[in-house]
């Protein structure tokens, strides 16, 4: 019997694929159809994603699936970051190019924000960590500097609820996605109205909230003629990356909180899954964040810079005729001296610096430290800081969860780098179970087959996960 396929479309910051899952009834084989290289792309002094670009791969990756498994194909689903979003007019045309989450426009934002609606306020209202890239402030930043832009937007669409419009027609908004925005609500699961009418931000714009595993529609006509494939469902699975992430992670404890984990690439996003929101005022203190997940789970996470700092550095390497790949760059780490510098991930000189490495030793020189110079250095300067900036997040999930956490999952591209997860493990002193690498679109492809009624529960999906992979354990051990 020849398998399913489920086709999963997986955007990051630094690149794309179409994927497909070959599901035979117990397990689920990956196929890499079509990757493709993704940024931001400077505009008049702005940041913005080139979404057209995407949209156009996507399909060259869907055209490659349609002549390869045509018939077999059985549904489609999107997954990227989140808190970027596309606005529409009412006949669906688009309101400008996406900016980037990283862009300058909203510097300042929060500040403003804070300033009309107390931060206790906020919180109670969304349950989201405070960061100036957030969705809200997005908003509040256009509102201030295209007032007509925003009122001649019919539509708000999150970017992988754009990508299913394009596919299908669909206006809605997926739960895990909406849940980064800070404009949704973690007790109702639907927008925070008030707050946006305290804001005078037009709630007529925002669509209605669906559930991972929703139905979407088949996909449309004119795209079927041009990919070779049916009119498939389209499915909404876990939107947002690390709601992707946290459904395919290999735990035999779903329902517990005795593990964490960090969805580990261009962000670290770290935490525990939790079956309510946590709304307490020491939530709010910690910074910590709610975020929507699978079976009305939600991700009661933190954002940490994560290897951003390392893909800065190799850009910063390559254009001074330095350039190395990602395992020469972990050697030379490996081979550097231990524990000399550290430095605050999450400090803002480090979001989005002209060059990282001189970023990194003028906070070290700053801070009285010895100033990495080479290569290695500066690379091991950034791991050892992101582990230890870990471990000062695991005490804070402990004291939320109100128990010791007893392993850590890395999942995601950075679950491959075996020196930084020995390195959290050292510091965090609990075991690292490292993978699977594409948890991602294992999560995605999966509450596919989920929503095909193959897969019965969440902790069945994670066991097909823990079947389908090898996993890597890291044991503590004390650093000299």
């Amino acid at each position: 019997m020849n398998p399913q396929v489920y086709l999963g479309i997986d955007l990051g910051a630094e690149s794309g694929r179409v994927m497909a899952g070959l599901w035979d009834g117990k397990q689920i084989r990956l196929e890499e159809l079509h990757r493709f290289p993704n940024g931001g792309v400077m505009i008049g002094d702005t940041l913005r994603w080139d979404i057209l670009r995407l949209w156009s791969e996507i399909q060259t990756g869907l055209a490659i699936a349609g002549k390869k498994f045509g018939s077999s194909v059985v549904s489609i689903g999107v997954d990227t970051w989140g808190v970027d979003f596309v606005l529409l007019t009412k006949n669906g045309e688009m309101l400008g190019l996406p900016y980037h989450y990283r862009d300058t426009r909203t510097h300042g934002m929060m500040d403003e924000a804070l300033a009309k609606v107390p931060r206790a306020e906020i919180f109670q209202q969304t349950g989201l960590q405070f960061m100036e890239l957030n969705t809200l402030y997005q908003l509040l930043a256009l509102q201030k500097t295209n007032p007509d832009l925003l009122a001649a937007a019919d539509c708000f669409l999150m970017i992988p609820d754009f990508l299913n419009w394009c596919l299908c027609g669909s206006r809605v908004v997926e739960f895990t996605n909406a849940s980064t925005t800070q404009c949704l609500h973690p007790v109702t699961g639907d927008w925070s109205y008030e707050l946006l009418k305290k804001f005078g931000l037009p709630e007529k714009i925002f669509p209605k909230v669906v559930q991972p595993r929703t139905k979407l529609g088949p996909l449309r006509e004119s795209v079927s003629q041009k990919t070779g494939l049916g009119r498939v469902e389209i499915i909404a699975p876990p939107t947002h990356d690390t709601g992707a992430a946290v459904a395919g992670i290999p735990t035999a404890n779903t329902g517990k909180t005795d593990w964490a984990y960090i969805s580990s690439g261009t962000w670290s996003l770290m935490g525990i899954e939790s079956n309510k929101a946590l709304l307490g005022n020491r939530v709010q203190e910690l910074n910590f964040t709610n975020e929507g997940g699978v079976d009305g789970t939600y991700r009661v996470l933190k954002n940490i810079a994560g290897l951003w700092l390392v893909q800065q550095c190799k850009r910063a390497f390559a254009t001074r005729g330095r350039d190395f790949e990602y395992a020469e760059l972990v050697r030379l780490a490996e081979q550097s001296p231990a524990l000399r510098s550290r430095i605050n991930p999450d400090d803002t000189r480090f979001v989005n610096p002209p060059d990282m490495p001189a970023a990194i030793q003028a906070a070290c020189r700053e801070s009285g430290q010895p100033v990495p110079e080479t290569e290695g250095a500066l690379v091991r300067c950034a791991l050892e800081s992101l582990a230890h900036r870990y471990s000062e997040v695991l005490a804070g999930m402990e004291e939320l969860a109100g128990n010791r956490i007893e392993v850590i999952h890395v999942v995601g591209g950075g679950s491959r780098n075996d020196l930084l997860n020995q390195f959290t493990a050292n510091a965090c002193r609990r075991p690292v179970v490292a993978g699977p690498v594409e948890t991602t679109v294992l999560g995605n492809l999966l509450s596919q087959v989920r929503a095909a009624g193959e897969i019965g529960s969440l902790h069945e999906l994670r066991e097909i996960v823990r079947a389908s992979i090898e996993l890597k354990r890291f044991e503590p051990v004390t650093t000299k």
